[in-house]
């Protein structure tokens, strides 16, 4: 065990600041700014985020999914929907976003309600993909227990014969969910554990700041 070694990791945050005067009147296009900044900080996957759901029996599950779109409506990927994210999603619409930009010491928290964006939002994400993903979305019943690798491959070889000259439809299962948020919060590390955290809370469709407490 490593106890001793990780107990004394430390990090001290001091790059940025982060002032409630300064943040936007609208959530989305403050993240806006702050998804920007990421990309010209040239962050691995910027994207990429934390998805927390919860299934039928209060019980959470986390993993990292990639944002593709967003928008004043809300924040939009795409999976399967027999995933367990999928199957915890049919049965809680709520759901939480983590995003963790490490290189310059942010996260953004954001909560809300979550839906199926258009069969045909869908298909022309899913239509924009690189061949060998569309025809993984084919090949994988993502999450279902498989007793080898070679089993998925041999299905990934299968669904390249039988599409090889012709166009390769969306799955039924496969397609994006949009959550519409009611809660962010936008965090900045700053020196000693005192960081900056601010939160917008929708009430009667209007976004109240705060600051909290690190």
């Amino acid at each position: 065990m490593n106890n001793e070694i990780i107990n004394k990791l430390r990090y001290d945050y001091s790059s940025r600041t982060l002032d409630e005067k300064k943040v936007l009147q609208s959530p989305i296009a403050f993240f806006d700014v702050w998804m920007k900044e990421a990309l010209q900080a040239e962050l691995m996957e910027p994207n990429a985020f934390v998805l927390s759901t919860v299934n039928a029996d209060n019980k959470p599950s986390s993993r990292i999914v990639l944002l593709r779109a967003y928008n004043e409506n809300g924040f939009i990927f795409f999976t399967n929907y027999h995933s367990r994210k999928g199957q915890n999603i049919d049965v809680n619409k709520n759901v939480c976003f983590n995003f963790f930009h490490q290189a310059i010491e942010r996260q953004i928290r954001i909560e809300g309600t979550i839906s199926k964006v258009s069969e045909a939002d869908s298909d022309t994400y899913f239509n924009s993909r690189p061949l060998g993903n569309r025809l993984g979305a084919w090949a994988s019943d993502q999450s279902e227990k498989i007793p080898s690798r070679q089993i998925l491959e041999e299905k990934q070889n299968e669904f390249e014969a039988k599409y090889k000259d012709i166009e390769i439809p969306r799955p039924p299962h496969w397609g994006g969910y949009i959550c519409k948020p009611n809660y962010f919060e936008f965090w900045q590390g700053r020196s000693n554990r005192l960081h900056d955290r601010i939160c917008y809370e929708l009430v009667n469709n209007n976004w109240q700041t705060a600051r909290l407490s690190p």
